[in-house]
């Protein structure tokens, strides 16, 4: 190997090595069958538990997992998640967000940034790592699935910037509510 083509490929080398590894796509895939779950949850002050094969009874599910509660980016993804709720049950859809906080915590964060809107549920990292969110330990990354009744994921929004998971998980419901008429 010549030395300038070695020296370049060293250099290209070390400033790889140095870089942060690209973000990871969810593994489950449009189609996968999403892990069921029974989850500890709060929602507007009340405690509950979720539990996703009884959700799917009654529509597709949207769970969005979000990294910390109280975060500058969470509360921006709750609120909008919130404010899109009647959007939502229209298109016979229930919301979830599940991070891994503790059930205390969510239960103010349900009540104080999403008006108790929807229910807020706390996961093992057990079911972090099924739905492969994993972001580090005790963080999931910021990824939104809409399920449909056949328990099979129908749409993926994975994506650490808040801004678009509503959009795009509100028009994957809509897609489904029409595709059954």
């Amino acid at each position: 190997m010549r030395p300038i083509f070695a020296a370049a490929l060293a250099i290209s080398a070390l400033s790889l090595a140095g870089m942060p590894a690209a973000p990871a796509l969810a593994a489950l895939e449009q189609g996968a069958r999403a892990p069921t779950f029974t989850l500890p949850a709060a929602q507007g002050g009340r405690r509950l538990t979720v539990s996703l094969d009884r959700l799917l009874r009654r529509g597709p599910v949207v769970i969005y997992f979000f990294p910390r509660a109280f975060t500058s980016g969470c509360t921006i993804e709750s609120r909008a998640f919130a404010e899109a709720i009647p959007q939502f049950r229209a298109a016979g859809a229930t919301v979830i967000g599940i991070s891994m906080d503790d059930v205390d915590t969510l239960e103010r964060f349900s009540t104080q940034e999403c008006r108790g809107a929807f229910p807020m549920a706390s996961a093992s990292s057990n079911l972090i790592a099924q739905y492969d969110v994993v972001l580090r330990e005790g963080m999931s990354r910021r990824t939104s699935y809409v399920i449909g009744t056949d328990g099979r994921i129908a749409h993926v929004h994975d994506d650490m910037n808040p801004n678009d998971h509503v959009r795009e998980t509100l028009a994957a419901v809509q897609r489904l509510r029409a595709a059954r008429r």
